[in-house]
């Protein structure tokens, strides 16, 4: 098996701020984020997988669990192959994938996860005002309905949030993700230093 990219997953409930948090680590040198969203939207609907996805999704199905990673894969392997992402220099920090369990498994063959940064959500009617705002900050009405949210968030209770007990819970580190941007990016920022202080000792000279 080739080396494994060196990972680190952000997870949360739909809302908790992967992304925003995602996107602030990755511009700090030595980190490189990527979210799941980003190989949906990049992907070449004329390519085989491209295919099997534009098929699938425009049937309103889910996309099955190895297309999905296969397209991960593909796509990672493409940002190293145009020096946009180096595995040797930049830790990897993922958001949106896995989903399911058994996308963990499959993503076990690509990804060694140091840690599982878990914003968790301590006050459910918090998270969901949240989702509501940004809906209607991105002019996305429907998504704003309140029963839409909620069925985003049993999806997530029902399929994401069993993900959690595929890695050892000693790797799962849970910080609250009701508070400032500053405030959680100040905790993330304490759990991952250390991480990335070894990544590059490992990789020096």
């Amino acid at each position: 098996m080739p080396d494994r990219y060196k990972t680190i997953l952000l997870f949360g409930a739909p809302g908790a701020g992967k992304g925003t948090q995602g996107n602030i680590l990755g511009r700090i040198p030595g980190f490189f984020h990527m979210s799941c969203g980003e190989v949906f939207r990049n992907i070449d609907i004329n390519s085989d997988l491209g295919k099997i996805f534009y098929e699938t999704s425009s049937r309103g199905e889910l996309v099955p669990d190895e297309i999905t990673v296969k397209m991960w894969a593909k796509n990672i392997a493409a940002r190293v192959t145009l020096g946009i992402y180096k595995p040797n220099d930049d830790l990897l920090i993922l958001d949106g994938i896995p989903r399911t369990v058994e996308q963990a498994k499959l993503m076990d063959e690509h990804i060694h996860v140091y840690k599982v940064i878990h914003l968790t959500c301590s006050d459910e009617n918090a998270m969901f005002e949240r989702l509501r705002r940004r809906a209607l900050k991105e002019n996305r009405i429907d998504d704003a309905d309140e029963q839409v949210i909620r069925n985003r968030w049993d999806v997530y209770k029902r399929e994401t949030e069993p993900v959690l007990d595929h890695y050892p819970a000693e790797d799962i580190i849970n910080i609250d993700s009701i508070g400032s941007p500053a405030t959680i990016l100040h905790d993330i920022i304490e759990v991952v230093t250390p991480i990335q202080n070894k990544h590059f000792e490992a990789f020096d000279g």
